[in-house]
């Protein structure tokens, strides 16, 4: 073209002066791989690519770009701005094409149409791994045993089978995962969180899969058929154990006689006949090596299970998970009778024997019966004057151990139970309990003459003493 004139066509209008389509000429030319561009300056943009020119740098991080507006991008990251902002929610973007995507949260508009099946979708990239359903392709392939997978993030998890790696770890008990998601279905065992619930009977699960079973209970589907005598199951693994019933030998062999059983349980039943696992200090003897790794450590002291909050050690792990109820105020036991809760089973069967009336032992000083050996030892101090349990600091002596540990606290400052709202200790449950109605405004103690309501029992029972008269001090 001559000197002066302009390397493209000014854009066409139409009638009343709109827009209407763009001729531009792509007269730039990239000597590296032939591609043409409008201007020289895209044309200089596109041969950084080739070169890996990366001219402009984030003064914050350091990382460089090939692109000014693509640093302006990744500033945002430091700054936190996000000026795209949804008219519909007020929710903020740090790039247009975002906001763009989420708007068609909104419109529901679905512009990517799957040409096999028709189903559309929000997203391009949505719609890309949706086709691998109709062409079967698994681009992402494991390099240990070449099994290949749909998406990357399922090839992440099944590498972890390889190498082993556990990266999510629970807070409560340091048990490991390979995956979030049996992290988030473990966690559940310490919170009692049951999120499935039945709309039929309401009774809850803490799996997705588990609630689909049980559902089967109610609408009599068993999807599961036997290929030889045609009957249906519920659940696959009744299936499996009904096959063995077609089978002419017997699938379960003890390890120790050779003797083989039908069904597992038959085997399981049978093994407890052998205890191959002995003691090398008493000589008791273990069906399984894990009961005998568990029982020596009666020996040997050794308690490998640290609680994270207050560092006390237990040989088992039920028994660290059963004391952090008491730092969770986790009490998943409920007495039926009186909707009293409990940390602890025990405790449960142990309160319930005051509404049956279960109460064997009876104390000698006077007709008072306890449901519990234990309780009327306690009781037989009060009358005796025996304390047994002496504070090595003071020389304080205290009827009950529990009394002791809780007096012990004044001399070591030991406060294990935090206020999450202001971070103040206490050294007992109770004490934190009792604080956190100042901030909750809660007064359960309520006057039964006059209605007024207190935070706690003792300030109730002192105001009562203005009703009948009687100074309190």
């Amino acid at each position: 073209y001559d000197i002066g004139e302009k390397p493209y066509k000014h854009s066409q209008y139409s009638e009343n002066g709109n827009l209407k389509m763009c001729t531009e000429k792509k007269s730039y030319e990239c000597p590296d791989c032939g591609k043409f561009f409008s201007g020289n300056s895209k044309l200089v943009i596109h041969q950084r690519t080739h070169t890996g020119e990366k001219p402009f740098e984030c003064p914050d991080c350091g990382k460089c770009f090939s692109k000014n507006s693509n640093m302006v991008i990744h500033q945002r990251t430091h700054t936190g701005e996000k000026p795209f902002q949804c008219q519909d929610c007020g929710k903020c973007f740090s790039l247009n094409s975002y906001l763009v995507k989420h708007q068609r949260i909104h419109t529901g508009k679905k512009p990517f149409e799957c040409p096999d099946c028709g189903k559309c979708f929000s997203q391009n990239s949505h719609l890309v791994v949706h086709q691998r359903t109709h062409t079967g392709e698994k681009p992402f392939q494991c390099s240990d045993c070449g099994k290949c997978f749909t998406l990357k993030y399922q090839l992440m998890n099944h590498q972890r089978s390889h190498t082993g790696e556990k990266p999510f770890e629970c807070v409560l008990c340091r048990k490991k995962f390979s995956q979030n998601y049996h992290l988030m279905i473990h966690q559940r065992t310490h919170t009692g969180e049951k999120p499935f619930e039945c709309a039929l009977c309401e009774k809850s699960f803490r799996q997705n899969s588990q609630l689909v079973v049980h559902q089967r209970t109610h609408i009599g589907e068993k999807p599961y058929e036997c290929q030889v005598c045609g009957k249906s199951f519920s659940q696959n693994s009744n299936l499996v154990k009904h096959h063995r019933t077609h089978t002419v030998g017997k699938s379960y062999q003890c390890p120790y006689c050779a003797e083989s059983f039908i069904k597992k349980f038959q085997l399981t039943s049978h093994q407890r006949t052998h205890k191959p696992f002995e003691c090398s200090f008493c000589g008791k003897g273990f069906t399984h090596n894990c009961r005998l790794v568990i029982h020596l450590r009666t020996h040997t002291g050794e308690k490998p299970f640290e609680c994270p909050v207050c560092g006390k050690c237990f040989m088992n792990n039920n028994y660290l998970m059963i004391h952090q109820r008491t730092h969770l105020g986790e009490k998943p036991f409920e007495c039926p009778d009186c909707k009293k809760r409990f940390s602890h089973k025990s405790s449960l069967v142990t309160h319930k024997r005051n509404h049956t009336a279960e109460k064997h032992f009876e104390c000698p000083y006077y007709e008072k019966r306890f449901s519990q050996s234990s309780n009327l030892e306690i009781n037989q101090r009060t009358h005796t004057g025996g304390k047994y349990f002496e504070c090595p600091d003071c020389g304080k002596s205290f009827i009950r151990k529990c009394q002791l540990t809780r007096h012990q606290g004044i001399h070591t400052g030991y406060k294990p139970f935090e206020c999450p709202v202001c971070g103040k200790g206490f050294s007992q449950t109770s004490g934190l309990v009792t604080h956190q109605r100042t901030h909750t405004g809660e007064k359960p103690f309520e006057c039964p003459v006059c209605g007024k309501s207190f935070s706690q029992n003792s300030n109730m029972v002192t105001h009562q003493r203005t009703h009948i008269g009687e100074i309190p001090y």
